[in-house]
């Protein structure tokens, strides 16, 4: 008769296993599942839009921050999770004069119990034409490492916090429940890419 903890872990291995395959099985696309180019650039300029206007919404003074802007980095969707070693990835255009002028990703490793995954919009504000010629310069950028990024963040009056308005790179993230508040984007990759 099998041990009340063997059974727990053999049952544990099995759950860890089967959630595997599960993934596995929701990550293969065959060449006629993946969209065209025109389609991917139109849905990611839609998922763009939608972001900013949620951000628009949920943070009084943005609208404002990112008109002024020497340009705007959306990643609307980056999603990660794992059991232990975790990591996050997603796709995003930058924006300059309300124009998209080049697409990214991004990428960022944590270590840490979080089972499950997760879904968040993260949107970097470029407040000087420095900074934003420093990001579009490089071949791979590192936020915290290339640049400090600030946290945006709500001040006491209910909009952008004065401070995050005079940082050069400022970072806001976005759950379902609306602003991740002191979330930072330490050590997130960002390179540039070829949307398909």
């Amino acid at each position: 008769m099998m041990k009340a903890t063997t059974l727990r872990t053999v049952s544990l291995a099995v759950a860890l296993g089967l959630g595997g395959l599960t993934m596995v099985g929701c990550t293969n696309t065959t060449e006629k599942s993946q969209a065209s180019p025109a389609a991917s650039r139109a849905a990611m300029e839609t998922a763009v839009d939608e972001s900013l206007q949620r951000l628009y919404r949920t943070v009084p003074g943005s609208r404002e921050m990112v008109d002024k802007a020497a340009g705007v980095l959306v990643f609307p969707s980056v999603v990660g999770g794992a059991f232990v070693v975790g990591a996050e990835h997603g796709k995003g255009a930058l924006r300059v004069g309300g124009r998209t002028v080049g697409y990214y990703s991004t990428t960022s490793g944590s270590i840490g119990f979080q089972a499950g995954g997760q879904s968040r919009t993260v949107i970097y504000v470029f407040n000087t034409h420095d900074a934003l010629n420093k990001f579009r310069n490089s071949k791979g950028w590192t936020a915290d490492a290339d640049a400090t990024i600030a946290v945006g963040k709500v001040g006491a009056n209910g909009s952008v916090d004065t401070q995050s308005i005079q940082q050069p790179v400022v970072s806001f993230v976005l759950t379902n429940v609306g602003l991740e508040a002191g979330v930072s984007v330490g050590g997130s990759k960002i390179t540039p890419i070829t949307l398909p």
